[in-house]
């Protein structure tokens, strides 16, 4: 097990009604004034949005809203949130919704203590010194960005998705009531699950080992997901199974399961590459496709890693270490498609035509390789996209 540092700030409020504490929390801290982010208005229908006014209100709270959050949020809308965020004084960045809204709402709060652009940022020409604390309502269980220091952004006129990693992302606090999770729609509690799942499983290919302690987090966690999805898929209000999906989503990304090892996540870089060029690709979407093309790519480089994960997670009974590992990477691949996910590109009407595209993307024009069981480099990256087109 390598060295390692594990800093986990956010305060998590979880349970049944705790959207009703929110002016509480953010007057318990001290702060009178605040952004309040959301995306494009569902909070209004289902009602949640008058109750965190109203606990706003009660708490003498001003509130400066800015609603139209968009999936794979884009850099416009952070950038209009940022002046706005300077103007108003405001005091924190509160986000209610999904990971779209929370990195929204983590970009506003760089850029609100910023001299620079925010995309400054993400291209590394410049390394943020401070920013406005975040708390958010979290509706969607999917990114783990409620926990985590990670945060992604599009910038559509370069049609480039691109994350930033800080520990001055970490929310302050994080409000998590599987209730609100119950109207999310089947796909999109597919996509959220495959979200969560792989962000455990890319930190569970490493090099780095033995790491069993970490391993058996990352295992119990996998077990949990898939156990609560085949519940909640049929039964969306079961609040046990999305509580155990929205806990998941938290510790997925907060970096537990990759205490004492080195951390890439190779299979993102790929999809924010595919997201990027393709707005109307969902992310936990992209991912199902490209995870099975890339375990049967790298697999044969760490065969036994493989076979555990097949063995402990999917259950593989099977004691050749080459068979246990394609059977549980078949058993992955079917899972994903049980929750009603795509399994292949041409789904989206995405054809071999962008792959040099998507390959120059995750490379940043041949600068690059992204970091795996292997290195993947322009060849690599094209051989896996290929294996997703069918």
């Amino acid at each position: 097990m390598l060295d390692f540092e594990f800093y986990t700030p956010t305060k998590v409020f979880f349970g049944k009604g705790k959207q009703t504490q929110l002016g509480k929390i953010i007057s318990d801290y001290g702060y009178k004034k605040i952004m309040l982010q959301y995306g494009k208005g569902s909070i209004k229908s289902n009602g949640l949005y008058d109750e965190i006014m109203s606990s706003l209100s009660k708490h003498n709270i001003q509130v400066v809203e800015m609603g139209g959050v968009e999936p794979n949020p884009k850099i416009e809308f952070i950038r209009e949130a940022v002046k706005l965020a300077k103007e108003t004084g405001v005091e924190l960045i509160l986000a209610v919704g999904g990971g779209s809204v929370i990195d929204a709402a983590k970009y506003t709060a760089l850029g609100a203590k910023a001299d620079c652009d925010i995309w400054d940022f993400v291209t590394g020409k410049e390394k943020p010194k401070a920013a406005l604390p975040t708390g958010c309502v979290l509706t969607i269980a999917a990114a783990g960005s409620e926990m985590s220091a990670s945060a992604v952004v599009t910038d559509l006129s370069l049609n480039m998705k691109r994350g930033f990693t800080s520990e001055l992302n970490r929310p302050l606090f994080a409000i998590c009531n599987p209730e609100l999770t119950y109207t999310v729609s089947p796909y999109q509690t597919a996509c959220g699950i495959t979200d969560i799942m792989a962000h455990t499983i890319e930190r569970y290919f490493t090099p780095c080992e033995p790491t069993d302690l970490t391993d058996r987090i990352a295992e119990s966690i996998l077990k949990s997901v898939i156990c609560s999805a085949k519940v909640v898929m049929k039964n969306p209000s079961d609040y046990d199974a999305r509580a155990n999906i929205m806990w998941a989503s938290s510790l997925s990304h907060n970096n537990l399961t990759g205490c004492g090892r080195i951390n890439a996540l190779p299979v993102h870089q790929l999809e924010h590459a595919l997201s990027g060029e393709f707005d109307n690709v969902s992310h936990g979407a992209g991912l199902a496709v490209l995870f099975p093309a890339w375990a049967k790519y790298v697999y044969m480089h760490n065969i036994s890693r493989f076979a555990q994960f097949a063995r402990r997670v999917w259950d593989v009974d099977e004691s050749d270490d080459k068979k246990a590992a394609e059977k549980g990477i078949e058993a992955m691949a079917e899972f994903f498609k049980s929750i009603g996910m795509p399994s292949a590109l041409r789904e989206f009407d995405i054809d071999e035509n962008c792959i040099d595209r998507l390959a120059e993307l995750c490379t940043f024009n041949g600068k690059r390789t992204i970091k795996s069981v292997i290195e993947l480099g322009n060849k690599e990256i094209k051989d896996i996209f290929y294996d997703c087109l069918n």
